[in-house]
């Protein structure tokens, strides 16, 4: 998974593009790389909303003021046609839009609770029978699986993350962490005395069903 740290990263637009987008008074959204999207909804986004002008549509006679259409929690600067936008300021909103998007919400000190996949889901439900958390799963997914995590991460003495997950493809990642809490069971049971067949709880053995383990 490619790791989008919103505190380091620039979102780079065509000015006039952006211009464009926002004189369509159309719902829009600014992608976390650096696109116009018509389709927000379907794309990871840094922004979404639409202009509706109270007046006079932009016009050079009258320069709109993109920083106010964007909020405050939008940083800006403009040079050679482009514009730049810092957005990690404007996180608390990021995750309200792309939440219902994201496979995993890591934005609490809870850490990952669940995958809105059902499927990724089942793993993380048999899998905690046997100890592997989410993190481990997790862990997995973002060094071995196409997607995106979306974060803020403050680096050094002062280390804080909150972050969202996506998944390019469910079925890759599916298979991907089946695999791995196969190898993962079966290793437990060899080596973890807790885990000896003839100690399995039933939920440990329906776990092992599922995995398509033999006892």
């Amino acid at each position: 998974m490619k790791k989008v740290n919103l505190l380091k990263e620039i979102i780079i637009l065509n000015e006039q593009e952006l211009l464009n987008a926002i004189n369509s008074q159309k719902e829009f959204g600014i992608t976390y790389d650096s696109k116009i999207t018509f389709n927000p909804q379907d794309e990871i986004v840094i922004f979404q909303g639409k202009y509706t002008p109270k007046d006079l549509a932009i016009t050079p006679s009258k320069p709109f003021d993109i920083s106010k259409f964007l909020g405050d929690d939008y940083k800006i600067a403009k040079q050679d046609g482009n514009i730049g936008i810092k957005a990690s300021m404007a996180w608390q909103k990021i995750v309200k839009i792309n939440y219902d998007k994201a496979l995993y919400d890591d934005t609490t000190t809870d850490g990952v609770a669940e995958f809105s996949d059902d499927n990724l889901e089942d793993i993380g439900w048999w899998a905690d029978e046997f100890d592997i958390t989410y993190r481990e799963l997790i862990d997995i997914l973002e060094n071995e699986c196409d997607g995106v995590l979306l974060c803020v991460e403050q680096e050094g003495e002062n280390y804080r993350f909150s972050g969202l997950g996506f998944i390019d493809d469910a079925k890759q990642a599916y298979d991907i962490l089946y695999k791995w809490c196969q190898n993962k069971i079966k290793e437990i049971i060899k080596t973890d005395s807790f885990y000896a067949p003839d100690k399995l709880s039933d939920d440990e053995k329906k776990a092992l069903e599922y995995f398509n383990i033999q006892n």
